[in-house]
């Protein structure tokens, strides 16, 4: 890969020759501006607004506009003259947690290559000792003209940087949480940690540009001369959604998503509505239980007495039975035999 700038780390006493080497690369699809009537290029061309003559880039120097509009012209020599001792330096300055860089400093990213034999030692000493401390070095250095802000972390084997903008060049968020008092259910963060984890994990290297390939595809298409397909725009603009209703449809197709794919614990989720008309079931089904129990309760009793009841006369007809036959028996006269 190619090197866009060389220097050297500073590490106390310590001086690294390295190379500065892209890490990311664009492959969005660009395009030419064009004249709509015959297709032909439309191309800009720098024109001096005082005389309206077209200058060639070695007659274009720099120059600082004033707040009166007045332009101060500053050349490469007033810039070099000025005290930068990051010019061919990446200086670092001090070591500190990853957790410790906030991610919206993150700029662009490159990998420090040792330039030569004689930097391969120092260049693995600051790579373990990074390392084993488990931190990440901040450093300055300077890029195309000015004084940057850097990290250096390990990638693998390699020491890669990564630009930081200043503290001062990061926006507040002030007026930006939204301004209304919005209040947030325990049962809504249930649905929403439970999408969470139905959607789990992704293979980053498994991530690609979609909207890229169609745009290739398109290109590809017309330039055959044949018709492109369009896509209907989708409308979800300006539509007031059931956020539940949403979350509980997002975690039901996540999990539809992810039946085909290997085995994931997927979360239970228990709709709010079934959640509350499981209590009200439920209440139901405990009072209709206590009902039923109350009933038959009720019920016992009183076939309990029916029965001592049967039981109580039929010991009276015995008894009545009895006393009949006693009462017959006594009068009943006897036969006297004569001799």
């Amino acid at each position: 890969m190619r090197s866009i700038w060389n220097g050297a780390i500073s590490f106390g006493l310590v001086s690294i020759p390295v190379k500065l080497i892209n890490a990311t690369e664009n492959h969005s699809v660009s395009f030419r501006q064009i004249h709509l009537t015959d297709g032909g290029r439309v191309r800009y061309r720098k024109v001096c607004e005082l005389d309206g003559e077209e200058v060639t880039s070695a007659e274009i120097g720099k120059g600082y506009e004033d707040a009166d509009g007045s332009v101060i012209p500053i050349t490469d020599e007033d810039l070099g003259s000025l005290p930068l001792p990051t010019a061919k330096t990446i200086e670092i300055v001090a070591f500190v947690p990853a957790g410790a860089i906030d991610p919206l400093q993150m700029d662009t990213a490159y990998y420090l290559s040792a330039n030569g034999v004689p930097a391969a030692k120092p260049y693995t000493l600051l790579r373990e000792a990074l390392k084993r401390s488990r931190k990440v070095a901040v450093a300055k250095y300077a890029l195309r003209g000015r004084e940057r802000l850097g990290m250096l972390r390990v990638v693998d084997d390699v020491i890669a940087m990564h630009g930081l903008l200043w503290p001062d060049e990061i926006r507040t968020a002030e007026d930006v949480a939204p301004e209304t008092g919005v209040k947030v259910r325990d049962a809504e963060l249930d649905l929403a940690d439970a999408l969470m984890a139905t959607l789990g994990e992704v293979d980053m290297d498994s991530l690609h540009d979609d909207y890229r390939e169609a745009v290739e595809e398109l290109v590809a298409a017309k330039a055959a001369g044949e018709v492109p397909q369009r896509a209907e725009p989708e409308d979800t603009g300006g539509k007031v959604i059931d956020l539940v209703a949403a979350l509980e449809n997002s975690v039901r197709a996540a999990k539809e998503a992810r039946a085909g794919g290997e085995d994931a614990p997927v979360a239970k989720v228990t709709s709010m509505a079934d959640h509350k008309g499981g209590k009200r079931t439920a209440a139901k089904k405990t009072t209709a239980k206590k009902t039923s129990a109350s009933k038959t309760a009720e019920k016992k009793p009183a076939a309990k007495k029916t029965a001592a009841s049967r039981t109580a006369a039929k010991k009276t007809t015995a008894k009545k039975s009895t006393a009949k036959k006693r009462s017959s028996t006594k009068s009943t006269p006897r036969k006297r035999t004569s001799a």
